[in-house]
């Protein structure tokens, strides 16, 4: 069961990048799928999520309208389009599967990829 995130660098303000998340080890078509951040000294905070079949997505507030999530589950991928970059979007980014195994809620996570927004 594996997530390994793509797509992090360096950018300057208002670019943009899309970050990509591809899973293998399980059934990723009935995982919900999360990104979060990370900046530094602050906690890991939810960006985005999508469910299993791409039909519902939530946004957080903070980014809403610049971040889009979105996934092609024949490619076992799911994607963090990012527009209009600001330099507090400067953070290591993680995916998340989250799944329903019988009784239980299983999560895993991606290693992270950096993005940092600087002129």
């Amino acid at each position: 069961v594996q997530l390994v995130e793509s797509g992090g660098g360096l950018v300057q303000p208002g670019g943009s990048l899309r970050l990509s998340c591809t899973a293998s080890g399980f059934t990723f078509s009935s995982a919900t799928m999360s990104w979060y951040r990370q900046a530094p000294g602050k906690e890991r905070d939810m960006v985005a999520s999508i469910d299993s079949a791409g039909g519902a997505t939530h946004v957080e507030d903070s980014v809403k309208g610049r971040f889009t999530i979105s996934r092609d589950n024949a490619k076992n991928t799911v994607y963090l389009q990012m527009n209009s970059l600001k330099p507090e979007d400067t953070a290591v980014y993680y995916c998340k599967a989250t799944r329903l195994v019988g009784f239980r809620t299983l999560e895993v996570w991606g290693q992270g990829t950096l993005v940092t927004v600087s002129s």
